[in-house]
């Protein structure tokens, strides 16, 4: 990993005052910088805590950095070369900083900037005290925070913003920026180079589907969602007026509302902005995002609901001209814009959607001949690329959060398209770094969301790490993790009772999963899944020289695999929990994985599982095994590989996800039923059946 190199003259800067750091967005200008000819090469190296927007001379040039630990920050390098100009140049930033630590950012008390520019290989402006700052007055401080998925809304006032990221703007009156931390200071305390593609930015060419016109609602009102919620559910459907080049207008008077709903297709990470002429300054704008649809209607997320997602920003229209633009990039399938009155007759509105997605390179095309299968694989791909970001993230419409255990299914997605290891390599090096004092990894990286530390992750950490020696016998980063491996493991072994199996941990989740199996002590899917994990290391141990520690890993899991079979077999079935209260699909494959089921009844357990899955009635069956949820399919198509039964898992795959194809849905779900208000549509952990079958066309005729 190259390591950003910072002349000592740079500086981490902020806002003047200490105390901007609650839902503030800062602002920074440069000092003019000229430049005697056109440069060959301009090189920007920027990072900040925790977001950045950027522009160079007046054009927007990119934003970021990946998300990363305070304590291993990710530096970006910007190609700025088109930007540049002879003579006189500027450079603007915003930073966003919401106070807190969330699903995707952590936070320690502190905001900045950090930048570097080379032209020519020569360094030529840095970050320091000469640069000019200012807390943007248009972003208001008093949104909520109601979820830990995300940060909050932005609600704006643009008759608060002026043009100040144009050449030509004049920041004397702001202040002088204050100087944060030197390089290395805390909380910032060690950088390295983003490791991973910055996101390429497209326009997309969204559909309107409908246009619905409301009174009695007031979009100022101080629950932006619930405005939003009743400005669609008792609008009338419209024609809409639509000018000349996709200019609309709608006039209104007070508390009347206009929304037009736009479907881009399938879900995308994204941006809805507005350019807008002739506002008179008393319209307020809503934009909003939406994923599915439920009886032909739009649903629209409810924060009182158990996620609590709120994906509603609100814009004040400032009189003339403007370009309405969030600071962050949201997600989803839908984008809903609400105009509310009074609305000047003369005012027009065209509407866009930028999205991001990482440059993804495929190096393994899977050809299939059957063309079910071909539509399965082109479902799974969409799902994958539209939750491919600065690393893997498991929806971009709910969460955009990067779970330890999603990254799985998501790193076998990869592997079957790409050589590209690099988002596999990040969500290790992250969860390692961000491992608690007794050695458990968290459940989500980076994130301090201690209500979320799946501790099943932990063993499913373990596997990832297997995987990427698998794909890159890269020694040298196995090694580097290998400290963590040991304490991991050895943190799990202090779980260990006297009947050889191992209990939850206080106030830490034993796995994540939508089938209702059971959750009861001693577990059997949580201690062969501990199993399949000491089984994994001790492979990995022996491959690399560890010779103690294979051993030691080997002796655990031979007293452990007997434990489990003492304890959750019995006639012929496995068991969830000691009490016999669920038998479910996951169980029986974990035992097949680790051999805790013997190798004669292996034909009898796969058996089950295949006729399980076959089944397509999704509710529970007497006397049958718990249906898995789509995600932990892959341990049931594992466990059918490891017996030799791929045309099962071919026929499983044609079938369950086959409906989703039939159904038209462009992106795979994240459970077989997501008729909850917050269930997912687009969950990149169920698209792994596109592994599957680049695994399966090995061996089958495809």
């Amino acid at each position: 990993m190259t390591q950003p190199k910072f002349p000592p003259s740079t500086f981490w800067i902020g806002s003047a005052h200490p105390f901007d750091l609650q839902e503030v967005y800062l602002d920074f200008r440069s000092p003019e910088f000229v430049l005697p000819a056109q440069p060959r090469l301009g090189e920007l190296f920027i990072t900040a805590d925790s977001r950045y927007r950027l522009w160079v001379n007046g054009r927007f040039a990119g934003r970021g950095p990946a998300r990363c630990h305070p304590w291993r920050q990710a530096v970006d390098h910007l190609n700025v070369t088109e930007f540049l100009r002879p003579g006189a140049n500027v450079i603007a930033v915003q930073i966003y900083q919401p106070g807190y630590s969330h699903f995707a950012y952590l936070h320690r008390a502190a905001a900045g900037v950090l930048a570097l520019l080379r032209i020519d290989g020569k360094e030529h402006l840095v970050t320091d005290a000469m640069w000019r700052a200012r807390r943007n007055r248009s972003f208001s401080a008093a949104v909520p925070r109601i979820s830990i998925y995300g940060s909050g809304v932005e609600d704006r006032n643009l008759t608060q913003e002026d043009a100040w990221t144009e050449p030509a703007y004049d920041a004397c009156a702001w202040d002088a920026a204050r100087v944060v931390a030197p390089v290395g200071g805390y909380p910032w305390t060690a950088m390295a180079m983003r490791d991973i593609p910055l996101l390429e930015e497209q326009e997309l060419s969204p559909t309107l589907l409908e246009v619905r016109r409301a009174g009695g609602v007031d979009l100022r009102s101080s629950d932006i969602h619930a405005a939003l919620r009743q400005a669609w559910q008792t609008g009338n459907p419209q024609e809409p007026a639509v000018a000349v080049d996709g200019w609309y207008q709608s006039a209104a008077l007070e508390n009347e509302v206009t929304t037009w709903l736009f479907d881009l297709g399938r879900d995308y990470a994204c941006q809805g902005w507005v350019e807008i002429k002739g506002a008179a300054g008393s319209e307020t704008l809503l934009v909003s995002y939406a994923e599915k649809t439920r009886d032909g209607d739009v649903v629209l997320s409810d924060p009182a609901t158990y996620c609590r997602v709120r994906l509603t920003d609100r814009y004040t229209l400032r009189a003339g001209s403007q370009l309405l633009q969030s600071f962050s990039l949201r997600g989803g399938r839908y984008v809903l814009f609400v105009l509310g009155g009074p609305v000047n007759p003369d005012l027009r509105l065209r509407f866009h959607v930028r999205a991001a997605g990482y440059p993804l390179q495929v190096d393994r095309p899977l050809r299939l001949d059957d063309p079910d299968l071909l539509a399965v694989a082109d479902l799974c791909e969409r799902t994958f690329r539209a939750c491919l970001q600065d690393g893997f993230v498991d929806s971009t419409w709910r969460e955009s959060s990067q779970w330890v255990g999603d990254a799985l299914p998501q790193s076998l997605i990869m592997y079957a398209l790409s050589e590209d290891v690099r988002p596999l390599r990040q969500v290790l090096r992250m969860a390692a770094e961000g491992a608690y004092a007794d050695g458990v990894l968290p459940g989500v990286v980076p994130g301090e969301v201690h209500a979320y530390t799946v501790v099943d992750y932990n063993f499913t950490w373990v596997e990832l790490l297997e995987f990427y020696w698998r794909c890159t016998g890269d020694r040298s980063f196995v090694d580097e993790l290998w400290p963590v491996l040991v304490a991991l493991l050895d943190r799990f072994a202090a779980d260990e009772h006297s009947d050889g199996l191992i209990r939850s941990q206080p106030g830490r989740r034993l796995f994540l999963d939508w089938a209702p199996v059971s959750r009861q002590e001693p577990n059997a899917i949580y201690n062969l899944h501990y199993l399949l994990a000491l089984q994994t290391a001790a492979r990995l141990a022996g491959e690399s020289a560890a010779d103690e520690d294979a051993q030691r890993w080997s002796g655990r899991a031979a007293r452990l695999r007997a434990a489990c079979r003492s304890f959750f077999w019995e006639k012929g079935r496995w068991w969830d929990d000691a009490a016999r209260t669920t038998a479910s699909q996951l169980v029986a494959a974990l035992a097949v994985l680790t051999g805790a089921a013997a190798a004669e009844e292996w034909p009898e357990q796969l058996d089950a599982i295949a006729a399980r899955s076959l089944d397509l009635d999704d509710n529970p069956q007497p006397g049958a095994l718990v249906l898995a949820s789509p995600f932990m399919h892959h341990y049931l198509f594992e466990a059918l590989h490891t017996g030799g039964w791929e045309l099962a898992v071919v026929e499983i795959i044609r079938r369950r996800w086959g409906r989703w194809v039939h159904d038209g849905c462009p992106t795979t779900w994240e459970n077989w039923n997501v008729d909850f208000p917050d269930g997912s549509t687009c969950h990149a952990f169920s698209a792994h059946p596109l592994y599957h079958l680049y695994k399966a066309a090995q061996s089958l005729p495809l």
